[in-house]
């Protein structure tokens, strides 16, 4: 499997941003082969296809539709990724990207088809099924990687490697923010986040909390989330402003305020940041990171086209930009392509390494290199990340019961209970 072939299951917001121009530059260089991208129905699947971005950066190229683009686009097929997936031949990638509450079935439904994954975070919203996951793809010796893809900001690396080399001390204290912007209100995530299946906290605030232990190495031990109940523009409603308090087992607290509200009028792309205060010896110590600005005051002559862009603007370089490097077409840049391209590579790599061995030999190579990745800590997996989803499952204990705090238990049998 040199160049694998790729499905993705999901057409929306993340396929668009950062998954499919990751894959088509991959495909360029020739590191994968032919993608194909199954959606619920073709609506999402046309406007892809029909890109005038990804026709200027990615010349020629093109993918799969699953459904076809004819006919009604607006007819559902919601069992069609298990037979795209099906059709595929064993051991290439199937990427995962559909709402929160689906990624168990559809991972599983990938990992029987002897596939591996990638999928977007969290990877699962309970405990249990993190450890089914890990189980059947050890069984099978296949990749399973998270894509959180805070872990490959330079600044989170740069703090993950200055902190356990003991610069910072113990961390002590911290908050985190991550707001989106008003007009996700607006998108498909008033059909799927709502108060039954999710909430601000769980589907963005994972990342500052998975980004502490990336950092510290810390677990998490109680979490308690209050929610404000708001809704969408459909009258859905849902948990659209939270507010978490994490804490650790060394005693220390962060907490984390999330929304879908930072106002479409404001510069940046939403609002985000994370600051830990800690403590060694008798000095204290401070890491900081404003994640929305990256240094960049630009003003427009007109208002760009995207939702949620302004005139007066303040971009990120650094999670998933395009640049022209000569050609053919553009280049995405960035943290959001380096993840990708990070745990593709992982799977690309373990079935190299391991192609014309016999089966029984290549599926304990395929293991061993599983457990030097899950050592790494590097790339999120289902065993080195299992407390992600232990706090989304504690947060949603913890939210549908008035912001009560929830304890996480680890062990063999991992869960949450209210304390």
């Amino acid at each position: 499997m040199t160049t694998p072939q790729v499905v993705v299951v999901g057409g929306g917001m993340i396929t668009n941003d950062q998954i499919l121009p990751s894959l088509y530059h991959m495909q360029r260089q020739g590191r994968i082969g032919e993608i194909s991208i199954c959606a619920l129905n073709a609506r999402p699947l046309k406007d892809l296809a029909d890109s005038e971005l990804f026709a200027r950066a990615f010349p020629g190229q093109s993918f799969r539709s699953f459904p076809a683009l004819g006919g009604d686009l607006d007819r559902p097929h919601a069992a069609l990724y298990r037979e795209v997936i099906a059709g595929l031949p064993p051991r290439n990638v199937v990427v995962v990207a559909v709402p929160d509450q689906l990624h168990f079935d559809v991972v599983m439904t990938a990992l029987q088809a002897n596939q591996h994954v990638l999928a977007v975070k969290p990877l699962v919203l309970t405990a249990r099924d993190s450890l089914i996951i890990e189980q059947e793809a050890h069984r099978r010796g296949l990749l399973v990687g998270v894509e959180y893809h805070k872990r490959f900001d330079d600044r989170s690396l740069m703090a993950r490697g200055r902190y356990r080399a003991g610069w910072f001390g113990e961390f002590r204290l911290g908050t985190a923010c991550l707001l989106e912007k008003w007009y996700y209100r607006h998108s498909n995530f008033q059909n799927w986040c709502t108060v039954e299946n999710s909430d601000a906290f769980t589907y963005v605030g994972c990342h500052y909390v998975d980004l502490v232990h990336f950092i510290t190495g810390l677990l998490p031990v109680a979490v308690s989330v209050y929610g404000i109940r708001d809704r969408y523009p459909n009258g859905n409603e849902g948990f659209l402003w939270t507010d978490a308090r994490v804490i650790w087992d060394n005693g220390a607290c962060l907490n984390v305020q999330n929304a879908l509200g930072f106002p479409d009028a404001a510069p940046g792309t939403n609002t985000q940041g994370l600051t830990m205060y800690c403590s060694g010896g008798d000095r204290g110590a401070l890491i900081a990171h404003s994640d929305q600005y990256r240094g960049l005051s630009y003003c427009y002559t007109r208002q760009p086209d995207a939702p949620g862009a302004t005139v007066y603007a303040e971009p990120s370089p650094d999670y998933f930009q395009y640049v022209d490097l000569g050609g053919p077409g553009l280049a995405p840049v960035g943290y959001g392509y380096r993840s990708i391209e990070f745990i593709m590579a992982a799977a690309i790599r373990m079935e190299s390494e391991t192609e014309g061995l016999e089966e029984a030999e290549a599926l304990a190579r395929r293991r061993e290199a599983m457990l030097q990745i899950d050592a790494a800590g590097v790339m999120a997996t289902p065993n080195n990340s299992r407390f992600n989803e232990l706090v989304l499952e504690a947060g949603r204990l913890s939210i549908l019961n008035g912001g009560r705090e929830a304890v996480l238990e680890y062990g063999e049998q991992p869960g949450a209970r209210l304390s």
